[in-house]
C-alpha cells in the first residue's frame, strides 16, 4: 500500500472555478510544443473536514428526480455534495490525465447507512488504480463520507481518458461484443432540451457537454448529453431502501443525446433490483445497473 499525502481543504471548491482550471490545463495541452508528464497518479488525497447539506437544494434535487421526500440523504446527492472534492484531485496540476473530454464508465457505491439530513459529515477523495483501456486510459476516483467516527458512504467513479495512453499506442484489435437486445419496456423518460442545465442548476455542475449544443460542440460533440448521475439518480428515486445499507452500481454505455426519449426496464431481483436505459427510437443501450439491499460488509476501501 502507497502512503498518501492529505491535503486539508478549507471549504469546498466550486465547480465553476474547478471547470475554469480545467479548461485553461485544456488549452494548454493544445499549444504545439506541450509537453505531457509521465502518466503518475500523484500519491495525495483532499480531505474537507466539514460537507455542508443545503435543506432547498435537497428538495431541488427530489423534486428533479421525482424521490421520495424523507429525512435521509439520497446517495445519487452524496455524490454531488462530494464531487467538487473529488473533481479538486483530477485538476491538480500533477495529475496526469486531461479532465475536460473524460468520459464517464462507471460508479459503485457502497451506501453503507441512511444519512439523516443533519448529519456531520466529512470526506476525502484521492486516485487510484490507472490502467490501460482498449480506447485510452482509466482510473477510479475514491470518495469516503463519513461522520467523524465511520464510513457512512463509499463511492469509485471510473472515468476513461480517451487516447492517453500509458505506453505506446495499442494495435487495432477486433473485440467481440454481445449485440444488446433491449428487455421489456416498464417506463419512458423524456429528456428535454434543458435537462443538463435543470441539473447544473441544482448541483453545481456545469460541464459544457450537457449545458447546450453550442457548448457540446465546443468538446466534439454532436449536442449536449444527459448527465450520467442526472439518470442515476433517475433510477434510484424511490427504490432505495430508507433504514438500511445498500449497494448500488451503473455503467455507462452510449450517451443520451438531448433532447431525447430514453426507454428503461426495472426488474425485481431476489436481493434488490436491476435496471437498464436505452434510446427509445435508436435502440442503443444507455446504462445498466443495480441496487443491492444486502451491502458488503466494509467499506475501507482497499
Amino acid at each position: 500500500m502507497i502512503a498518501r499525502t492529505r491535503v486539508v481543504l478549507d471549504a469546498a471548491p466550486s465547480l465553476g472555478s474547478l471547470y475554469a482550471k480545467a479548461t485553461g490545463a485544456r488549452l494548454r495541452q493544445m499549444l504545439p510544443d506541450a509537453k505531457r508528464e509521465a502518466l503518475d497518479l500523484p500519491h495525495v488525497e483532499h480531505q474537507l473536514a466539514h460537507v455542508p447539506v443545503d435543506p432547498a437544494k435537497l428538495v431541488a434535487y427530489q423534486r428533479l428526480m421525482g424521490d421520495t421526500v424523507r429525512d435521509t440523504l439520497p446517495s445519487v446527492f452524496v455524490h454531488g455534495l462530494v464531487f467538487p472534492l473529488a473533481m479538486s484531485v483530477m485538476v491538480r496540476d500533477d495529475f496526469p490525465l486531461p479532465l475536460l473530454g473524460m468520459v464517464h464508465l462507471s460508479n459503485q457505491v457502497n451506501h453503507v447507512a441512511s444519512i439523516p439530513v443533519d448529519a456531520t459529515l466529512g470526506a476525502i477523495a484521492w486516485a487510484e488504480s490507472m490502467r490501460g483501456h482498449r480506447a485510452g486510459t482509466a482510473v477510479d476516483v475514491i470518495v469516503e463520507v463519513t461522520d467523524g467516527t465511520r464510513v457512512l458512504w463509499r463511492g469509485v467513479s471510473t472515468y476513461l481518458a480517451r487516447g492517453v495512453w500509458l505506453g505506446s499506442k495499442p494495435g487495432s484489435q477486433t473485440e467481440a461484443r454481445t449485440p444488446f437486445v433491449a428487455p421489456a419496456r416498464t417506463g419512458s423518460w423524456k429528456l428535454a432540451a434543458d435537462t443538463g442545465r435543470a441539473y447544473a442548476a441544482v448541483m453545481g455542475d456545469y460541464n459544457p457537454i450537457h449545458l447546450s449544443a453550442f457548448s457540446a460542440k465546443a468538446l466534439g460533440l454532436q449536442r449536449a448529453i444527459a448527465h450520467g448521475m442526472y439518470m442515476a439518480g433517475r433510477a434510484l428515486a424511490g427504490a432505495t431502501p430508507q433504514s438500511t445499507g445498500y449497494d448500488w452500481e451503473i455503467e455507462f454505455a452510449t450517451p443520451a443525446f438531448l433532447p431525447s426519449s430514453v426507454d428503461v426496464a426495472f426488474e425485481d431481483k431476489a436481493d434488490g433490483m436491476s435496471f437498464s436505459g436505452w434510446g427509445a427510437r435508436s435502440g442503443k443501450p444507455h446504462f445498466s445497473g443495480s441496487i443491492t439491499v444486502a451491502p458488503r460488509t466494509s467499506a475501507s476501501g482497499e
